[in-house]
């Protein structure tokens, strides 16, 4: 069975640090492009940051754009988010994502804005608050 857990999240201080990791288990993570989403209740889901399967292709969207690294150990199964400089309006639940990278949605950075994925995670949550 396929499946994706979320891991990492909880309460930081703003201007904190946070590393979020994705782990895959049920099939090999090497084939699917990840990407990290997340979505503050009453509001639609964004995009964070995607990356290939290759891990030699990434794209990063606005909210964390400059204050997140995308990365991911193949060996372990395991995609990571490294969140710096977190500000309260970072909070939200934040969830991995699967996707095979084929037409019509074959980008890091289609994936990341469309939001159309194959495979979800659960969720943490991360809570930014002094």
């Amino acid at each position: 069975q396929l499946q994706l857990v979320e891991s990492g999240g909880g309460l930081v201080q703003p201007g904190g640090s946070l590393r979020l990791s994705c782990a895959a288990s049920g099939f090999s993570a090497d084939v699917y492009a990840i990407g990290w989403f997340r979505q503050v209740p009453g509001k639609e889901r964004e995009g964070v940051s995607c990356i290939s399967k290759s891990g030699t292709s990434i794209y990063y969207k606005d909210p964390l754009k400059g204050r997140s690294t995308i990365s991911r150990d193949n060996a372990k199964n395991t995609v990571y988010l490294q969140m710096n400089s977190l500000k309260p309006e970072d909070t939200a639940v934040y969830y991995c994502a699967a996707a095979l990278e084929t037409p019509p949605i074959s980008t890091v950075a289609a994936m990341c804005v469309t939001g159309v994925m194959d495979y979800w995670g659960k969720g943490t949550l991360v809570t930014v608050s002094s």
